[in-house]
């Protein structure tokens, strides 16, 4: 839980993405259409900001954000609830500030214990198994808000660089337009909002709307992709 009197501070930072995300299900919505249009723009997979693996693991489906400068963020959502964790490279929390590396104080006081393993998930941490991050939160499906842990200060005259808010700007905002100003920006291409739109109302595809996105790519070569992000489809 955010505790006032800590400065403009990760722990603030953390604060702002909890309060603003909406419930599950939506972060859940939000982040298939994210990986749906990320997809159709940018049809080799490496090459892509946002992700869905709906196929996780059998009982979890995880969205994911790789910038290509070793930042990221992981949300997995299972029946439990959904855990997050984002990682800045660049973060005063990091767990690089220090050698051994280890985790910032308070990062992950307070997940559930159904949650605890996803702290140390390989897939979240480097070759020695350390985690990589510098955030953390989590809803359980009972919770009528987002969580995150009681995160120690920074030290006098260190500086956060909002890393908590930037990672999830995107998703926090909700708005295709804001996915559509990123995508201008990262793809360097005039982005239509109305296939946007149609795609965050999760309505199913159709070549119209591929093409008015990136008129290389057509739809049945997405096929593949839909399955994995569990978008929904016609018949």
């Amino acid at each position: 839980m955010f505790v006032s009197g800590l400065g403009l501070d990760g722990a603030v930072y953390v604060h702002e993405v909890t309060r603003q995300l909406p419930e599950i299900s939506i972060v859940r919505d939000r982040s298939r259409a994210m990986a749906v249009l990320d997809a159709i723009m940018s049809p080799e997979w490496e090459y892509r900001f946002y992700s869905f693996d709906s196929q996780w693991s059998p009982d979890q489906e995880v969205a994911s954000m790789r910038d290509g400068c070793g930042n990221d963020y992981s949300i997995v959502f299972s029946p439990t609830g959904a855990y997050a964790r984002g990682f800045d490279h660049e973060s005063p929390m990091s767990p690089y500030r220090v050698t051994p590396p280890v985790p910032w104080p308070g990062l992950f006081d307070g997940v559930p214990e159904a949650f605890c393993p996803l702290a140390t998930e390989p897939a979240f941490s480097d070759q020695d198994g350390t985690p990589r991050v510098t955030v953390c939160f989590w809803r359980e499906q009972a919770d009528t808000e987002w969580r995150s842990g009681a995160i120690e200060a920074l030290p006098e005259g260190a500086k956060d660089d909002r890393s908590a808010k930037w990672l999830f700007d995107v998703l926090v905002d909700g708005r295709p337009e804001a996915y559509q100003q990123f995508a201008e920006e990262y793809y360097e291409v005039m982005v239509n909002i109305g296939a946007v739109r149609h795609i965050y109302a999760l309505q199913p595809l159709t070549q119209n709307v591929v093409s008015s996105l990136n008129p290389d790519v057509n739809l049945s070569s997405l096929e593949g992709d839909l399955a994995q992000i569990g978008y929904p489809v016609h018949g």
